[in-house]
């Protein structure tokens, strides 16, 4: 019967009728000065990757609704929607939404505007035509600039006040900042709401990885503390 019901919406936009799904993602992507053509390409490739890892897919079917439905955003001074709500449900709506990511060109472009970006987030959410039990915005970027826009804490305030949790995936690089700490920054000013954390990643193939990673633990609405927890105690009671 479940499957009646969403052969319709599988990848594909989602249709101007109400769905109900276990979650509602936007996965909010740093496309900003100081990320070239081939990192851009790069975060797209990763996200593909990601979403049709099996062990991805295996998070989603085994969700409440058996699905979830996904948007990816790029942001800088302004925003874009590069892929919009999808529901994906199994390989096959995962592999389409991933094949559609990777053809568009670049759209957003300049300088930072945090503050505009999860606010532009939380209206992809607010504005849809989809009831998730979850809704959360998987901000990723290399920065703390806020060129533009309302200031981060706001905004941020602002999305968590309307029930979306905020997490973080800060992009670290050999060198940059002068030992910034990004992801205490992202940590204090960014993240926000249920089960919010900060899951740094490397830039280059480690990025994948931590893409993958942060997926799983998004789709569980889990963290990476309490997935530690339960594997420990897991590893515990196999000793005994």
């Amino acid at each position: 019967m479940r499957y009646l019901i969403f052969i319709l919406f599988l990848a594909s936009p989602i249709a101007a009728q109400s769905i109900e799904t276990d979650l509602e993602l936007v996965l909010l992507a740093d496309a900003s000065g100081s990320i070239d053509a081939d990192e851009l390409a790069f975060q797209r490739q990763s996200y593909a990757v990601a979403i049709t890892d099996p062990a991805v897919v295996s998070a989603i079917e085994n969700t409440l609704y058996g699905s979830i439905a996904v948007t990816y955003v790029e942001w800088a001074t302004n925003q874009a929607t590069v892929v919009d709500w999808t529901i994906i449900a199994d390989m096959q709506s995962a592999t389409a939404f991933a094949e559609a990511l990777i053809g568009p060109p670049r759209q957003a472009s300049g300088r930072n505007a945090i503050g505009s970006a999860l606010l532009y987030g939380m209206a992809q959410i607010e504005e849809n035509d989809i009831r998730g039990l979850r809704r959360v915005i998987d901000f990723s970027g290399d920065s703390m600039g806020n060129t533009f826009g309302p200031p981060i804490t706001v905004a941020r305030d602002q999305v968590v006040a309307n029930g979306i949790t905020i997490n973080a995936l800060p992009i670290l690089r050999n060198g940059d900042f002068m030992g910034f700490d990004l992801p205490g920054a992202y940590e204090q000013n960014i993240v926000g709401g249920p089960n919010a954390f900060v899951m740094p990643a490397q830039s280059g193939p480690e990025f994948t990885d931590a893409v993958k990673r942060k997926l799983i633990l998004e789709i569980a609405g889990t963290t990476p503390e309490t997935q530690f927890a339960s594997l420990l105690l897991q590893s515990v009671e196999i000793r005994q």
